[in-house]
């Protein structure tokens, strides 16, 4: 061992797992890295040696004898000890994830995992021991868990682990999201998920879409009105803040708001504060904002369509959905959540999908991304007469056109062999030299003298003649010089 080996500090890692096969690669793999290891077959026996608080990060597994990991995080916090934790588990699903960073988790490792990962998380853990403090934190404001039925974000795709380790951080902390993406990706799912990991999930979850409602209405329809506003305002209306009050509202499409509106949008971000149309007094409210688009923001703040200071206010925690054609890997499992969320109401013999089918699927591109792949399975189920769908059943999908090949490039000996091969088809072919050296002069002299900018002494020295004869040629095609039009 080398002397900056010996010195440098070593991390203490607890591995806390029933499976020994496990136990003994996470040893071998973080002893080898220069760190000490401890092991724990149970989650009363990491508990005991959670107790002594020696350890910088504890790998725990979410299933196993006694307290499981999730458990284990809360009872970290409950001892006071300053030990980071990542969550090792096979069962890849969001309510894991989120669950796991709502906890504190500083991360989470699904199996089979890379060794490699599982050292630089030791490592980290013992670079940043300030950020336990923040972690502790988290866990301290352990959230309501995700709210029973309706529709969830589905995937174990590595991408939307990390957004649902996004949500797990993000939902107890009452700050402006801005979640981006192509539409038919999930935006609102996302915002739903954040409200129903909050603190204000009992509360409303209001959605406005922004590109749906005319832009007359939008203010009323947003900040209310009250009685004899307008036209028509024949009793007053409180809103969608003030009915998202103490809860979330879904600013769908925000990109689409009229820039007249977004002062006042910016008003209650900053202050919490919204005047109704009509109205003279101030009203305070208490609402967390979620917003969403499939616009480019910074493109349209730069087309003046956007404010700059708005789209600050949203953007405090940026999320970014990927198209499903970047995360193929979900394909599979969206496509069984819909075959059984919808077969009892849709079809009357549904059993599922075949293996083929899967991969037929797997091969679309889906532009219209999760809603075009959920709608493709409600078609097939209606149109479907029993047993498994097969690929058959998925006929209607457009298969993606393949990019056209570049044409192979040709040769000035082949063009020129065309050339002669058109002027032969002439009924009395004659002055074929003429004619073909006129057709490889002129594309010739006027490409160099555009290259040299007209300049006749650089063409010529170019071309390897005399400047006499590069004029004359000039003359007799008719060339016209760079920057001057034919007469």
């Amino acid at each position: 061992m080398s002397e900056a080996e010996a010195t440098r500090p070593q991390t203490q890692v607890l591995v806390a797992d029933d499976e020994e096969s496990i136990r003994f690669v996470l040893r071998e793999a973080l002893e080898s890295a220069g760190h000490e290891v401890d092991e724990a077959d149970s989650g009363d026996a990491a508990l005991e040696a959670l107790s002594t608080g020696r350890y910088s990060i504890a790998f725990l597994d979410i299933r196993m004898p006694g307290p499981s990991g999730l458990e284990l995080l809360e009872r970290i916090d409950a001892l006071g000890v300053d030990t980071a934790a990542v969550i090792i588990t096979a069962q890849n699903t969001m309510e894991n994830a989120v669950e796991a960073m709502k906890r504190g988790a500083l991360d989470y490792l699904v199996k089979p995992f890379s060794l490699a990962a599982a050292i630089t998380l030791a490592e980290k853990a013992l670079r940043t021991r300030t950020l336990q403090a923040e972690v502790r934190e988290l866990r301290r404001e352990v959230g309501r868990s995700m709210a029973p039925g309706g529709e969830r974000l589905v995937g174990r795709s590595p991408a939307l682990l990390e957004i649902f380790k996004t949500i797990g951080k993000v939902a107890l902390r009452n700050v402006p999201v801005l979640v981006t993406g192509e539409s038919g990706t999930g935006k609102e799912l996302v915002a739903n998920a954040i409200h129903a990991s909050s603190p204000r999930a009992d509360a409303p979850f209001v959605v406005v879409n922004a590109a749906a409602i005319p832009r007359e209405l939008l203010e009323s329809e947003l900040f209310g009105h009250e009685r004899g506003a307008f036209t028509g305002a024949v009793e007053a209306r409180p809103g969608r803040f003030r009915e998202a009050s103490g809860g979330t509202l879904f600013l769908d499409e925000i990109g689409d708001m009229p820039i007249e509106l977004q002062a006042k949008l910016l008003r209650v971000l900053q202050n919490g504060e919204l005047t109704p149309v009509g109205g003279r007094e101030t009203l305070h409210v208490d609402v967390r904002v979620v917003a969403a688009t499939h616009r480019d923001l910074d493109v349209e703040v730069e087309r003046g369509r956007f404010r700059e200071d708005l789209l600050y206010r949203l953007r405090v925690v940026p999320i970014q959905m990927p198209p499903l054609r970047e995360r193929p890997e979900d394909i599979s499992l969206l496509a069984r959540t819909f075959v059984s969320r919808y077969a009892g109401e849709l079809s009357e013999g549904a059993t599922g999908l075949a293996d083929a089918t899967l991969q037929r699927l797997e091969r679309h591109d889906w532009p219209g991304n999760v809603r075009e792949l959920e709608n493709a399975i409600k078609r097939a189920l209606v149109l479907h007469t029993g047993g498994v769908l097969t690929p058959d059943d998925f006929d209607f999908l457009t298969a993606r056109p393949e990019p056209a090949a570049d044409p192979a490039p040709v040769s000035l000996e082949a063009q020129v062999a065309n050339e002669v091969g058109e002027l032969l088809e002439d009924p009395d072919p004659s002055e074929l030299y003429r004619q073909i050296l006129e057709r490889v002069e002129r594309p010739l002299l006027e490409t160099v003298l555009a290259r040299t900018e007209g300049n006749q002494i650089r063409a010529a020295a170019l071309l390897g003649i005399n400047r006499n004869t590069l004029r004359k040629k000039i003359g007799e095609l008719e060339i016209t010089m760079p920057g001057r039009s034919r007469p």
